[in-house]
């Protein structure tokens, strides 16, 4: 039963307090499992080198240090993708920019797996890494704009799951496929499944309506891609609304983050979300080549590297769940707490093999399901400052429609 009998038969629709009184729609998960494949196939390519990187040194008889380069480039190319392809979607909108980051990142995937040598794949490891890091953060913005409030940190965890999920499939599978068809075959892998994955986004994945709304591109798309959540309310509803429109359209979205009551939050997040960064992904890239180093087997290293990944797939629910329901700034600062000293512990067991195993899980539990709250965080914080903002500014304004009557 939708709430349409709430709502006015004529008159301007609030898009998120719409969303905020319907339960989660066929619709709404649809686009919850899209952006979790999205972030899924993020997660692989990104863990792709660290679990390649014992097998390919061997291959091209170079020394591991000289792979450094290699690992860091799609991570270079990441802060560059996430950085360039917001206002890029800002502009053009959330699906296009996802389908073309998907693609782009496939593609250069695919092609990595034809490298010669070491200066050939930094290259194209940088490219795959614009891709990487459009990915998720338009994925989070548009899953976040289709989620009830109440739900937000939830789902928007449990896509991140997704990217968890990815990183240790990487290194299951890779344990697999590389002693029996070389180092190639998880670069394959990792190209051929977001090639696929653009197309489906393509047919399957709706743009943005706050995008539709912000951008002015008329009450009938806006209508068309929320009729699905609740046709009968939206039916009745001839125009449509956000909070935000007014700030958003009248400011640079970066000077907005970085401005008045904005500036500390962000910085903030930046911080927490760089440092949780630094430790995933040096797990992540050198963790297989320590244990290999130390002894283990490849199919071991693969394991144990997979474990780390797999302990955020477990915890990243937790963490969304114990969000909703206490105070985040706490959860988060706990969760970080451990991640620190499980990951201290983790540098003082490599050659024990069982102890490793289950500190690796552990850290893994704590650092992944942390990261996975700064994005929903970021999405809550940002909502609830904008809308303090409009309420201060209008308070005593009757709210305009943003779209003309449609004729």
């Amino acid at each position: 039963m939708t709430c349409s009998a709430k709502l006015p038969a004529i008159g301007t629709l609030d898009v998120q307090s719409f969303i905020n009184a319907q339960p989660l729609s066929r619709y709404q998960w649809r686009i919850v499992l899209l952006c979790f494949l999205i972030v899924f196939l993020d997660g692989l390519d990104t863990a792709a080198m660290g679990f390649i990187a014992p097998a390919l040194s061997q291959d091209w008889g170079v020394e591991r240090a000289s792979l450094g380069p290699v690992m860091s480039a799609a991570l270079i190319g990441m802060v560059f993708g996430a950085l360039g392809f917001g206002p890029l979607a800002d502009r053009f909108g959330r699906k296009w920019v996802l389908v073309g980051a998907v693609f782009l990142f496939g593609l250069f995937s695919l092609l990595s797996a034809y490298s010669g040598n070491v200066e050939q794949l930094l290259v194209l490891r940088f490219l795959t890494g614009l891709g990487l890091g459009a990915a998720m953060p338009n994925a989070t913005t548009l899953l976040s704009e289709y989620t009830p409030e109440r739900l937000k940190s939830l789902l928007v965890t449990s896509m991140f799951c997704g990217f968890n999920l990815g990183m240790a499939c990487g290194g299951f599978v890779s344990a697999k496929l590389i002693p029996a068809y070389g180092w190639q075959s998880l670069l394959l892998l990792g190209g051929v499944l977001p090639l696929a994955l653009s197309l489906v986004l393509l047919l399957r994945l709706p743009e943005s309506a706050r995008f539709l709304l912000v951008r002015n591109r008329g009450a009938e798309q806006v209508r068309r891609v929320l009729a699905p959540i609740a046709p009968a309310a939206v039916a009745l509803a001839r125009d449509f609304s956000v909070p935000e429109q007014d700030t958003v359209q009248s400011r640079n979205v970066l000077k907005l983050v970085f401005s008045g009551s904005y500036s500390a939050g962000t910085l903030l997040l930046w911080l927490t979300y760089f440092m949780g960064l630094v430790i995933v992904y040096l797990l992540t890239s050198w963790l297989p080549t320590l244990m290999r180093d130390s002894g283990a087997s490849m199919e071991q290293a693969a394991f144990i590297g997979a474990l780390f990944q797999f302990g955020g797939v477990l915890s990243a629910v937790g963490v969304g769940w114990a969000m909703d329901h206490y105070n985040p700034h706490k959860v988060i600062g706990c969760f970080y707490l451990l991640a620190g000293l499980f990951a201290y512990w983790v540098g003082q067991s490599l050659g024990q093999v069982t102890q490793l195993a289950t500190l690796v899980l552990l850290a893994g539990m704590c650092i992944n399901g942390a990261q996975s709250a700064p994005a929903s965080t970021a999405s809550i914080v940002i909502g609830a400052l904008m809308r303090k903002s409009l309420e201060a500014r209008s308070t005593s304004r009757i709210p305009r429609s943003v779209l003309s009557p449609s004729r």
